[in-house]
């Protein structure tokens, strides 16, 4: 297993990123934005200049966190946008020696309307397909999107999808409702994050490690964003799991602890304060590792 993480948690300029990506004493950094602008999103010129300093600074990008189908893209989005980020993204993959990309099923339509399902499966076959004649390999991530309703709305997306793959986000389940289960006084139960891994193990090539307490009641967003091992997401386990399955791909820290990227509220963050919690959790992600034998 390898460590990455996404640094843009730390910082919004990259030289920062790789300022806080070595003072954990690492080299990758997981790629989404810099300078407020995801990687496939930035201008030409600026991205080259990001791709110079990288190899400068003798820092990868095993995978490349990107906007194509997230959650804040409803199903009915023109399909054009997506496939322009596709063509933007595949060569900064190249350029970079990247070699997945995070994706997803598009925004959740309120539940027990139209999801459009038929029209995500044919999308994603398009985008898998077309990363896959590129020599590159699209993953989908259990975030806030269609696939993340269930575990088995994600096995149903594998299904549906030949070569997909899967991200599995430790944290997101823990504020996502299991709409596979029975409804009782209070609602969907939440997902259990050990029980959507068990489900999807043998598809995931890349975890996400954040974790987090479940939301207050009629809420979407955790109460806190812990240290990872101290809150829900089953963290330890999960971690023990990969170890003894022979799990051999990325672990990218993604902490959430000092800023929230699909929070809305539109506060700035403390930017000191985001680059010392990501150090901290950083190094405390190593600590864990070490005393589970990782």
């Amino acid at each position: 297993m390898y460590f990455t993480g996404f640094a843009d948690e730390a910082a919004r300029d990259l030289a920062t990123q790789i300022k806080a990506t070595k003072e954990i004493g690492w080299t990758r950094i997981s790629a989404r934005g810099v300078n407020g602008s995801n990687i496939h999103e930035l201008p030409e010129d600026e991205f080259n200049t990001v791709a110079d300093q990288l190899d400068e600074a003798e820092i990868t990008i095993p995978e490349f966190g990107s906007l194509i189908g997230n959650w804040g893209k409803a199903i009915t989005t023109d399909f054009d946008l997506t496939l322009a980020e596709i063509d933007r993204a595949i060569p900064r993959m190249k350029r970079l020696g990247t070699d997945i990309i995070r994706i997803m099923s598009y925004a959740q339509e309120p539940w027990g309307s139209d999801q459009h399902e038929e029209e995500r499966f044919r999308r994603l076959r398009e985008i898998v397909t077309r990363f896959a004649d590129a020599g590159l390999t699209a993953a989908h991530e259990n975030c806030m999107n269609w696939g993340g309703f269930s575990p088995q709305h994600t096995l149903r997306l594998v299904e549906k999808v030949p070569g997909l793959k899967l991200i599995f986000d430790t944290a997101n389940p823990v504020f996502q409702m299991d709409r596979s289960k029975p409804q009782a006084d209070g609602g969907f139960p939440w997902q259990d994050p050990l029980e959507f891994y068990h489900a999807v193990r043998e598809h995931i090539i890349h975890v996400h490690i954040k974790d987090c307490t479940n939301p207050p009641a009629g809420e979407t967003e955790p109460t806190e964003y812990t240290l990872p091992g101290e809150g829900q997401a089953k963290v330890r386990e999960i971690l023990t799991e990969l170890q003894n399955s022979g799990y051999d791909g990325g672990l990218a820290i993604e902490p959430h602890v000092a800023t929230v990227f699909h929070a809305v509220d539109g506060a700035e963050p403390d930017w000191d304060q985001c680059y010392n919690s990501y150090v901290e959790y950083g190094k405390a992600f190593e600590q864990l590792c070490h005393e589970l034998g990782i």
